[in-house]
């Protein structure tokens, strides 16, 4: 007599959108693509494309060689700068040796470094609200003269910072930050110094606003919630912070399927899952169908913004 199998348990999934790829990322990644396609193999890129492991492994097999530093790149091979940002000193050294470079900046990180040049010629001392060593970082303190940005990573720092002239401040933050970390250093800042100029428009970046308000919406109604990123991607670790500090009982970055614990999942009916910017969409599709192996999923898109932002490709590339 055959036995019937034990059903399996129902599982929720809800799926924060926006989540995974960003305009800027996207961007890059083509950037690195196109320049494969155009120039031939090897093309060579400073730094991570983006903080993803799965998509540098992508671009290894097209063709791509990932180095730290542009003296590791021949002169007669394209290379790119990835999308963080660099120091000026590095196009400079490129154009001296006569290289073909391809910027991947994202434009919102080139934005913040157009803003950090205007502060700095109109004689304002520059606070930068980020995390020390980031390549982003890196990239827009390299904008300036050393000494010139003063970097701030707590309220702490904000409290003990002291400036030549009071008066005469300005702030500006990395992209991919906590929004709510960042708003309790400004607050310390602008308590301390009242006429300190401000970014125009925030500049946090949308896709990092966005996919922070997706898990806030998503923490609401799940018991475990999986931040599918690298633990490099600043955006997604500021991910699994935000469901936390939002009440999720339990969040976990993971950087695909094979990293999922299905221990984390017992007792729990729904689970979250969202993406940090540098993350293919793919890998959200892995995690789920190995919860799919195992439960009986539903899933739910919960939408807290429609992204509708794209960057063009350098000329070069698309001419």
């Amino acid at each position: 007599m055959a036995h019937d199998l034990p059903a399996r348990r129902a599982l929720k999934v809800m799926l924060a959108t926006p989540r995974g790829f960003c305009a800027g990322v996207d961007r890059a990644i083509q950037i690195v693509e196109k320049a494969i396609e155009k120039y031939g193999a090897p093309v060579f890129v400073r730094h991570e494309i983006v903080h993803n492991r799965h998509v540098v492994d992508r671009l290894k097999a097209m063709g791509a060689i990932f180095v730290e530093e542009l003296s590791e790149c021949p002169t007669d091979r394209p290379v790119v700068f990835s999308a963080h940002g660099v120091p000026k000193s590095v196009p400079a050294e490129a154009r001296s040796r006569q290289m073909l470079y391809l910027d991947a900046t994202c434009p919102l990180v080139s934005k913040v470094h157009v803003e950090a040049g205007r502060h700095h010629e109109a004689g304002r001392e520059i606070v930068l609200i980020g995390h020390a060593g980031h390549p982003e970082v890196v990239g827009t303190m390299g904008q300036l003269p050393q000494g010139a940005v003063a970097l701030i990573e707590t309220v702490a720092d904000a409290e003990a910072f002291t400036p030549k002239d009071p008066a005469n401040v300005a702030f500006v933050t990395q992209t991919t930050l906590s929004v709510d970390d960042t708003a309790g250093i400004v607050a310390a800042l602008r308590a301390r110094f009242p006429g300190i100029s401000a970014p125009h428009k925030e500049d946090i970046c949308y896709a990092t606003t966005n996919r922070q308000e997706a898990v806030k919406a998503v923490a609401a109604h799940s018991e475990v919630l999986l931040v599918i990123g690298s633990a490099n991607s600043s955006n997604s670790v500021r991910l699994v912070e935000v469901a936390k500090r939002a009440g999720v009982p339990e969040a976990h970055l993971i950087d695909d399927a094979s990293h999922l614990d299905l221990a984390w999942i017992d007792g729990a009916e729904t689970v979250g899952v969202t993406a940090g910017a540098s993350a293919p969409e793919l890998l959200v599709q892995g995690v789920i169908d190995r919860l799919a192996e195992h439960f009986d999923v539903t899933v739910q898109e919960v939408e807290a913004a429609r992204e509708t932002v794209s960057f063009k490709l350098p000329r070069v590339l698309t001419a």
